[in-house]
């Protein structure tokens, strides 16, 4: 009897294996396919609004909600571990103070993060490690600020077995990163990050897309009135996705998630953004999104 039960959990454990891979399987084929329909969500550090920024809890209740991609940033300890941390210092977002580069891990361990009223809670702040090790199978990540940590990064994802679930990003135009990177550019997806008031925008878009395939472009503007966005259909045949945030105006040209949600005006703001070629969004509104998208049949 005792065997038939070890063998039974075991079998359980193997389905739901299976099963939350096929779940991230999906994910990654939808990432690669600019023409699908749906449209991604990315969740901007975490549900924040429920839990402390970028912690572990934020994470978990983002994924739980079904988006598609959580954001984290990253950043170094003093001996060497990356951890998430948006800021520059952790006096923001924790009951600490200094870089976390001022600490090791150990030590950065003994703080706590605030909540979005600035209250101290129980979380700590994560590694890299622990997001990959739960994001594992379920969800794809955003790697923000991961620009100076490519190495580091991506010896946590071969170790935790989550490569293909990461997306890196800079906004460095391509030799820059090709030089400093050289054959690890061939072996990550990859998003370069577009300003669109940029003279040569277009053309650093082109210059990618002839000599890597990058999974997408995240397109940022303060202003709604780039040719880019009335006309990108090149970045597309070309396979890419494009990726647009909806956090804050500067980030958009005022089509925000605030307009959708307190406002009530999704045409100017999520349907402006899906018009204008939006295929992966990055939202601080990611219940709101989700809803919103499977009212119209743009998610599943």
């Amino acid at each position: 009897m005792r065997y038939i039960y070890k063998a039974t959990v075991l079998l359980l454990f193997i389905f739901c294996d299976i099963n939350s891979y096929a779940q991230v399987t999906e994910l990654i084929n939808e990432l690669h396919h600019p023409d699908n329909k749906k449209i991604m969500v990315a969740a901007h550090r975490g549900d924040w609004r429920n839990a402390p920024e970028n912690s572990l809890q934020a994470y978990k209740l983002a994924i739980e909600m079904g988006v598609d991609v959580i954001e984290v940033d990253l950043n170094k300890t003093s001996d060497g571990v990356v951890v998430i941390m948006h800021d520059g210092t952790i006096d923001r977002t924790t009951d600490g103070t200094g870089k976390p580069s001022d600490y090791t891990l150990k030590e950065l361990k003994r703080f706590h993060l605030k909540n979005g009223l600035g209250i101290t809670t129980t979380h700590t702040i994560p590694t890299l490690e622990e997001v990959m090790k739960l994001a594992k199978g379920k969800v794809l990540v955003n790697l923000d600020k991961s620009y100076p940590y490519y190495n580091e990064a991506y010896k946590v994802l071969k170790e935790t077995g989550t490569v293909n679930q990461a997306i890196f990003k800079t906004d460095e135009h391509y030799q820059t990163v090709r030089n400093k990177y050289h054959k690890l550019l061939d072996s990550i997806t990859f998003m370069p990050v577009i300003w669109l008031n940029e003279s040569v925008a277009k053309q650093t878009i082109i210059d990618y897309q002839q000599a890597i395939k990058p999974v997408a472009f995240e397109l940022i503007f303060d202003q709604d009135t780039s040719k880019i966005l009335a006309e990108n259909s090149f970045i597309k045949a070309r396979g890419a996705k494009i990726w647009i945030n909806a956090m804050w105006a500067s980030l958009n040209g005022g089509h925000t998630d605030d307009m959708a949600v307190e406002q009530k005006d999704t045409k100017d703001s999520w349907d402006w953004l899906i018009a204008h070629g939006a295929t992966i969004i990055q939202t601080d509104r990611p219940k709101e999104l989700l809803n919103y998208l499977r009212k119209r049949s743009l998610h599943k």
